[in-house]
């Protein structure tokens, strides 16, 4: 067969006006079929190629001489091969000129089987007196607009294949896996990293990354600041786009991008409700990569991302807290059975060491004492699953941080090991908070005493304040689910140490009562879960912070108090235990084994008890003594299925003005809703207790009605 680029089998009889002198007709038809841009084949009518031109060869991926002798059927892709064969026998019978753009969704087929859009003009050679056709093919890719349709369809899909897996996904790693591999198929570029921004918003963590450079791998933290590449992101607070890092001066660039050959760079925030929580950054190595296109995809991206970690960061705190939810209300129960239980038992310690008979017998003694001290720890024990639950009874009033932190800091540097460092970083300013001081002094010192057992080779124990307009994002979901109230201010007391820290699986149980990592008999795992129903309680939140090896941070998020004016800590009057002689009490519980009890305590505090075992029949009892029957009710707030406590003080009261309520429960939330409900002059008392904080109470309840 003869080379088509320099002997052509033909030669249009088409005369050429003006053409100079010695230049032949056929050559300039040769040059113009070899030089022009769009494709050109010459096929027969059994649809093989008979000549081919650059162009061609170039588009398809042939050279000219292997396109010569083939079937144009093989540039067609194999699904549509038998359709395309039947048209072109059609065609054949009856030839006809056919201009581009008449077929759009057009599609050939390259020598290495990859496929490209075009456009076919077609025009038959027939009435020219030749057996052939000229097809011209052009490859619409090269459009500006359809390159730039493609381009968006390519975008298009990328996003939804993010939107499938972060359906089909609970796991937040996968999706953040993907998303770098996501965003470099699609922009085809070099380096695509996810940032997070930590908590603190102190630093930027790696989250995931392709492409990523040496001292940048996932898990890597960049400071938030104005001079780094992500920290220049945030204090923008808008899309950021860099044409080329040498000519770069608003931040510092680190000299591994240039490196790695890293010209240009896109970087879009990623936010949460408003708020910036992380970065998505690309670079390539093509210098003004990124345009309009490619930071609209971007941004996108950011958002399907932003709202998938939301989904799946809210899931996991709903279903972390309804998990403590469920177990705090079975160990509220529990402790409220074990405190009537301890009633029975410490008040029966009690009686027995004042015993004539024990007085003077040094081992009874020595087993009530150890009897005491055990159920003491019980006490104790039921006070944690109290606190763990929200069932505990708090007294929030005005606590100045500053002062707390010094004086716990105080504390424990004169009793824990002297090889860890106490630092205390606290703004004077600070507004105080509103929490029970007491137990946020315990949840403070629970929280050092873990800190001090990850140090056990001594190391920095640090305590901060500071303030925050708002929680961070997922325990703003947690907070708000849960309790519904998480707007206002808080005050964050964070407890950091350089410690052994967690692995993401003992993080997630570190609130469980009764989990813990420590040996045998070293804990009861109940400090941490006492901390978490105190904060909750105290209408705040909580967060850790950990990693093996990087030591672990906890944070309390705590509500200012803006204008404080009840009494500070330390200010609590404390009454005597004066009990007036031959107070009339009348003494109203269910339990024969606690009633019993406190009819001995109250009889060795000189008073005259009247008792009964239900509501209905201390009226009874109360309305035939008249005006002048009893100074005081005693009475619990679960009396069975009849009537409550409550109601008992309540109708009780309005008969007698002048009788004074005591009242009392081994189960806090009816303390608490009973704090919320009753007069004030009314005292409350938490079972279990000792017949010195009967008599306490007593003498408080007497004086308020006084």
């Amino acid at each position: 067969m003869t080379d088509p680029a320099n002997n052509p089998p033909f030669v249009l009889d088409v005369p050429i006006p003006g053409l100079p002198s010695g230049i032949e007709e056929g050559s300039v038809f040769r040059s113009l079929f070899v030089s022009y841009p769009d494709s050109l084949l010459l096929v027969d009518q059994s649809g093989h190629i008979m000549l081919a031109n650059p162009s061609a060869a170039a588009l398809l991926g042939y050279a000219v001489d292997e396109l010569v002798g083939l079937n144009v059927d093989v540039l067609v892709p194999d699904s549509i091969r038998p359709r395309h064969a039947s048209y072109r026998e059609a065609y054949g019978r009856a030839p006809r000129p056919r201009p581009m753009g008449t077929h759009m969704e057009l599609v050939a087929k390259r020598k290495d089987g990859s496929e490209v859009m075009v456009e076919i003009a077609l025009s038959p050679l027939q009435t020219h007196g030749l057996p052939f056709v000229v097809a011209a093919i052009r490859d619409i890719g090269a459009y500006p607009r359809v390159k730039q349709a493609l381009q968006r369809a390519r975008y298009s899909e990328h996003l939804a294949q993010l939107g499938r897996l972060a359906v089909d996904t609970r796991d937040l790693q996968v999706v953040l896996k993907h998303v770098p591999e996501i965003i470099t198929m699609a922009l085809q570029v070099e380096v695509a990293v996810v940032w997070l921004l930590d908590n603190n918003r102190l630093e930027f963590r790696v989250a995931s990354g392709v492409g990523l450079i040496a001292g940048e791998e996932v898990g890597m933290r960049v400071a938030n600041r104005p001079d780094t590449p992500p920290g220049f992101v945030l204090s923008q607070g808008r899309p950021v786009v860099v044409p080329d890092y040498r000519s770069e001066h608003r931040f510092t660039v680190p000299q591994a991008y240039l490196d790695a050959g890293l010209i240009s760079a896109l970087a879009v925030p990623l936010s949460d409700r408003g708020r910036v929580i992380g970065m998505l950054s690309v670079r390539s190595k093509e210098a003004k990569r990124f345009g309009d296109e490619e930071l609209r995809f971007l941004e996108s991206l950011s958002s399907l991302l932003a709202t998938s970690l939301q989904r799946v960061q809210t899931e996991e705190a709903l279903n972390h807290a309804q998990r403590l939810e469920s177990v705090g209300q079975l160990t509220g129960g529990i402790a409220h059975d074990f405190n009537n239980l301890l009633t029975v038992i410490q008040g029966n310690l009690q009686v027995l060491e004042e015993l004539p008979a024990l007085a003077q017998d040094a081992y009874a003694q020595q087993l009530v004492n150890a009897a005491t001290r055990a159920s003491r720890r019980g006490a104790e024990l039921t006070s944690k699953l109290l606190a763990f639950s929200r069932r505990q009874v708090l007294q929030p009033i005005a606590v100045d941080t500053h002062v707390l932190m010094h004086s716990l800091a105080d504390m424990l540097r004169r009793t824990l090991d002297q090889r860890i460092s106490i630092e205390i970083d606290t703004v004077p300013s600070c507004p105080p908070v509103l929490a029970d001081p007491s137990q946020l002094e315990s949840a403070l010192l629970n929280i050092a005493i873990n800190a001090r057992d990850a140090m056990p080779e001594g190391g920095v124990l640090r305590f901060r304040t500071e303030m925050c307009e708002s929680l961070p994002a997922v325990l703003y979901t947690e907070h708000n689910d849960a309790q519904g109230h998480a707007h206002g201010r808080f005050v964050a007391i964070s407890v950091a140490d350089s410690g052994t820290g967690m692995d993401e699986d003992v993080k997630e149980r570190a609130f469980e009562p009764f989990f813990t990592t420590k040996e045998a008999g070293r804990g009861t795992g109940l400090g941490l879960s006492t901390v978490y129903g105190f904060v909750k309680q105290s209408r705040g939140a909580i967060a850790i912070d950990s990693k093996p090896g990087q030591g672990t941070t906890v944070r309390l998020y705590l509500p200012q108090l803006e204008e404080a004016r009840s009494k500070g800590a330390g200010e609590e009057e404390h009454p005597d235990e004066t009990v007036p002689s031959g107070l009339r009490v009348m003494l109203v519980e269910d339990d024969a084994e606690v009633r019993n009890v406190i009819h001995t305590f109250l009889a060795t505090l000189g008073c005259k008890i009247t008792t009964a075992a239900t509501a209905e029949q201390a009226l009874m009892v109360m309305n035939s003594s008249g005006e002048a029957g009893f100074d005081l009710l005693l009475s619990d707030i679960a009396l069975g299925p009849g009537m409550r406590g409550t109601r008992l003080a309540t109708e009780a009261q309005q008969r007698f003005p002048r009788l004074a309520v005591l009242l009392m429960s081994g189960f806090s939330s009816e303390l608490l809703d009973a704090d919320r409900e009753v007069p004030q002059d009314w005292e409350l008392l938490r079972k279990p207790y000792t017949r010195s904080e009967l008599a306490r109470a007593i003498s408080r309840v007497l004086a308020g009605r006084a």
